[in-house]
């Protein structure tokens, strides 16, 4: 899979699933007020990442994530270890 699929997958499920407007989603935008995350959503997020890309998430994970970018790049280094393996 390649960077811009993984994007397009995470902006996908992040308009469907968490009603985002599609203009929000850019890079340099924070994740938490874009997507309006709160602890519950944040459930619901690691939930739709292991199930679209199929590797687990822990909490501590998010701690470095504060703008769309970083969970990009959190993802697509996730996903691209994954298929290393």
């Amino acid at each position: 899979m390649t960077n811009n699929e993984i994007i397009d997958k995470i902006n996908s499920f992040l308009t469907e699933e968490f009603e985002v407007d599609a203009e929000k989603l850019i890079p340099e935008a924070n994740l938490k007020e874009t997507v309006g995350l709160d602890s519950l959503d944040y459930i619901d997020l690691v939930v739709v990442i292991e199930s679209n890309f199929a590797f687990k998430v822990k909490p501590e994970d998010f701690v470095g994530i504060v703008t769309l970018e970083d969970f990009y790049n959190y993802v697509i280094t996730r996903v691209n270890a994954k298929e290393l393996v």
